[in-house]
């Protein structure tokens, strides 16, 4: 069993410009606070997978800038992409690992709430509409889907199930 010490809140509370979420609060891991849904959702978008140990390496200033960092237009991922690498770089002396980017997400698809995070919901009695699904944020739906995948603990799925106002506690 793993001794958690207790772990600063992190730097993102309260960050203006940053969908930063309650449940990421319990994202701890080997004592290190886990790295937030937003970076997280920006990381798939420029095909940048970033290890725990990297991430923690970064000061919080780096860290909060790769929060707020736009993805919206091309040249933005571009910029955000060599950021992260060029941190990567530093910090470790590594070259980054690359990943596929998924040019259609599923949480991209607001018709189509996925058949994962549909068999998840119910697992806590949960029945989403898709009208529901539509109302979420970008990063609210890319949330659940990785909260929602196999091999993962999923033991914030129902908070941010709770958080996002799709069920009552």
């Amino acid at each position: 069993m793993k001794r958690i010490i207790n772990i600063a809140p992190s730097e993102f509370i309260g960050v203006k410009g940053i969908e930063y979420f309650n449940f990421e609060e319990d994202f701890v891991e080997d004592n290190i606070r886990c790295i937030p849904m937003v970076v997280r959702f920006k990381m798939d978008a420029v095909g940048v997978k970033l290890k725990l140990s990297e991430w923690s390496k970064f000061k919080p200033k780096e860290r909060v800038k790769l929060a707020l960092m736009p993805i919206d237009m091309a040249s933005e991922l571009e910029n955000y992409h060599q950021y992260l690498t060029s941190l990567i770089s530093s910090y470790t002396g590594n070259t980054a690992t690359n990943m596929e980017v998924d040019r259609q997400p599923a949480w991209g698809n607001i018709q189509q709430i996925p058949d994962l995070l549909i068999e998840k919901a119910l697992e806590i009695q949960l029945e989403l509409s898709t009208e529901q699904w539509q109302q979420l944020t970008d990063i609210q739906r890319f949330a659940l889907l990785k909260l929602c995948r196999p091999g993962h603990e999923n033991k914030n799925f129902s908070k941010a199930v709770i958080e996002f106002g799709l069920m009552n506690n």
